[in-house]
């Protein structure tokens, strides 16, 4: 809920900078605690303030609350999920958010083998990677995932906890950073992709969806909503982006979806989807929500990659 990218900008007619409009995601119980505080008549800077000291962006907060005061001063509609603000934009903030970390370039070096960029789209920025692993590098990496499969979880926004949820049914395991010779192969080769050093990736999770299999429509990001979700961003910062590697053709079915601009990618063995959400500024991008169409026939396997804003040290690590 850090904040997001702007999903427009145009002059303002009263100031040298441009404006920008951006869309901030929340629970339920951040709004209803915002609400309840503002209707209380609590100071609304001691408010930003509050949030501030729990891992909040500073921002984002202060925009938050703001938006939530006007809804409350208006009679406006309350918001569900999502509320789009208008701020401020600096040239430098402008250029970063269209650059993005993923150059734009034909090719790209992963470092033991380039990789051709097949299509690629600015904002959000995605972009499909070709033959990101080799036929026998996905086979190898299925083989290892397969005995240490479990059922799938998700994380329950309000508590942190992990939980098994018809939202995910998959099955799914995680390798640790650079476990074996295998996997230190692809995780050099993945940050080279990527853009950020080996340390800042979460270990590679792979899953395995059935026929009738999928994932509901998500974020990657962490929405600081509880303290498991506040705890983690503290020791590692956010997710910033993500590598979803496609280890077989699936006969029909199972793209990964973006609902929210019209996007379908569909699976090809070896190849790579790459999305960001996450900018230099913690801006998140709530057009990056993603979902796993169900599997029609065959099977499908992935392997997905997290990056993080800084090493990344797992609940329970010094």
């Amino acid at each position: 809920m850090n904040a997001t990218s702007p999903s427009a900008f145009r002059s303002s007619p009263d100031a040298a900078s441009p404006t920008q409009l951006a869309t901030l995601h929340f629970s339920a119980a951040l709004r209803d605690w915002i609400l309840d505080a503002l209707r209380r008549g609590a100071d609304p800077d001691a408010l930003v303030q509050a949030l501030a000291s729990r891992q909040y962006d500073p921002r984002t907060a202060r925009d938050l609350v703001q938006a939530f005061a006007r809804v409350l001063r208006e009679g406006l509609p309350i918001p569900d999920g999502q509320i789009t603000v208008e701020r401020e934009a600096v040239a430098r903030e402008a250029a970063e958010i269209a650059s993005g970390r993923l150059p734009r370039v034909s090719v790209l070096s992963g470092g033991d083998r380039d990789v051709r960029v097949l299509s690629r789209i600015e904002q959000p920025l995605i972009a499909v990677l070709e033959g990101v692993l080799s036929h026998a590098e996905c086979d190898a990496l299925i083989d290892a995932a397969r005995p240490r499969l479990k059922p799938s979880t998700t994380v329950d926004p309000q508590t942190g906890e992990e939980i098994t949820s018809t939202d995910r049914s998959s099955l799914g395991m995680f390798f640790r950073l650079a476990e074996t010779s295998l996997l230190q192969t692809i995780d050099a080769r993945v940050s080279a992709l990527m853009q950020m050093p080996i340390e800042h990736g979460e270990g590679l999770q792979v899953l395995n969806y059935a026929p009738g299999a999928q994932s509901r429509p998500h974020f990657d990001f962490l929405i600081p909503s509880n303290a498991a979700n506040q705890a983690s961003i503290a020791r590692s910062g956010q997710r910033v982006s993500t590598l979803v590697i496609y280890l077989n053709d699936v006969e029909s079915g199972g793209e990964t979806v973006f609902p929210e601009i019209g996007l379908s990618v569909v699976p090809r063995k070896g190849n790579a989807l790459y999305f960001e959400y996450c900018d230099g500024n913690g801006r998140l991008d709530g057009k990056t929500r993603h979902a796993a169409a169900p599997v029609l026939g065959g099977e499908k396997w992935v392997a997905t990659k997290w990056m993080r804003e800084r090493r990344f040290i797992a609940a329970g690590e010094g």
